[in-house]
């Protein structure tokens, strides 16, 4: 007999949607040109490309042309980072951000860290204390990967406006969750990331506004405007156009709302657990992700224990689960960084599956600690 799973683990990856395994299956099927010719199979290949970045560009509230497909949020990111050194030495991160922000900006040259508060924030003053003459981009996150809080976006963005430093601000997280409105919004670089929403791996987007000219991190063509060269992954562009469409005429409002009342159950019910914590704001946080700490637990053993219950869920930061290190991001917070569960929801998640947790945490919670006190 198969036993239902319940899968509370979107903030890493969000199964694809309906619509776009049908997309992407159709493009597999019929499209089959290079979109850099100009016979009937690469026109083909061509038109459904662009359907595509008008479809993400709607969706992002960016003009169409602002759109650079690239093979992730990873690599979007790698290409803020690169193209943007060329201008100075100087990168200012905070200590919160996704490692690929973190990485990448320290293999570019010099980096200025900025604490956070104990909810994951970091404070506007900091950020814009941090600019010196030589900075070339301040990246913030739209809201934290591992406990959700939301950072104050467009004031770290208009300061950075006006003493004329590039901005970047990774979306990956937000996108699908959050009203993340480009052209409003005035930032120079938005990364964003398809698998996070239920679009298909492999695939995302840096969003460059218009104007601003970067050198390309991958060379050798002369693909996306000569912003990206390499042949374009028609089938996983056109599935990423298809998640977009989906999310359209505020699908994506209705679907956070409908996330945030999951959540919120989830915060609600484990109050009442003794040793468990809640980590990051409780409100002003992305609508899908809530994160607890398990006090005197190891991750694992918890992880195991929802696991055996059919309940999929996770700890730490979303990439160094293989390395099973403290999260940089509780470190930062001055939590304990070694005993967090992280459950996130998405566009499939029903009652049922977050009844399922909250009938199981107790549980596996109680059975560790009684096999603790040995």
């Amino acid at each position: 007999m198969t036993v239902a799973r319940h899968y509370l683990d979107h903030a890493s990856t969000s199964p694809p949607r309906p619509e776009v395994v049908e997309a992407m299956v159709a493009a597999l099927r019929s499209i089959g040109g290079d979109p850099g010719r100009i016979h009937t199979e690469g026109l083909t290949a061509r038109v459904a490309i662009e359907q595509a970045r008008e479809q993400v560009a709607t969706l992002l509230g960016s003009r169409s042309r602002e759109v650079v497909f690239t093979s992730g949020a990873t690599e979007a990111i790698a290409s803020a980072v690169w193209g943007a050194a060329e201008r100075g030495r100087h990168q200012v991160v905070p200590v919160v951000e996704h490692s690929a922000v973190r990485e990448a900006a320290v293999r570019a040259g010099a980096v200025t860290e900025v604490a956070v508060d104990g909810q994951g924030r970091v404070d506007v003053d900091a950020v814009v204390a941090a600019i010196g003459p030589d900075t070339a981009l301040v990246h913030v996150q739209w809201g934290n990967h591992e406990v959700g809080t939301v950072q104050p976006v467009a004031d770290i963005v208009a300061a950075c406006r006006e003493r004329g430093v590039l901005v970047h601000v990774d979306a990956a997280q937000a996108v699908g969750h959050a009203d993340v409105d480009f052209g409003a919004l005035g930032a120079d670089l938005v990364s964003v990331s398809a698998h996070k929403l239920g679009g298909p791996p492999g695939i995302g987007a840096l969003v460059i506004r218009r104007g601003l000219r970067l050198r390309p991190l991958l060379l050798g063509g002369d693909q996306e405007r000569a912003r990206r060269a390499g042949l374009e992954n028609v089938p996983a562009i056109v599935g990423f156009g298809a998640a977009a469409e989906a999310l359209s005429d505020r699908r994506w409002a209705a679907e956070s709302a409908a996330q945030r009342r999951l959540t919120d159950r989830v915060l609600t019910e484990v109050d009442q657990l003794d040793g468990v914590v809640v980590y990051g704001d409780p409100v002003e946080r992305l609508s899908h992700i809530v994160c607890l700490g398990v006090e005197g637990i190891e991750p694992q053993a918890v992880l195991l224990g929802l696991d055996r219950a059919a309940i999929a869920a996770h700890s730490g930061s979303a990439c160094s689960s293989e390395a099973l290190e403290p999260s940089p991001v509780l470190e930062a917070m001055g939590v304990d960084a070694h005993r967090s569960l992280r459950v996130s929801v998405g566009w499939n998640t029903t009652d049922v599956d977050i009844d399922a947790l909250l009938d199981a945490l107790p549980r596996v919670v109680a059975d560790l600690r009684r096999l603790g006190a040995r």
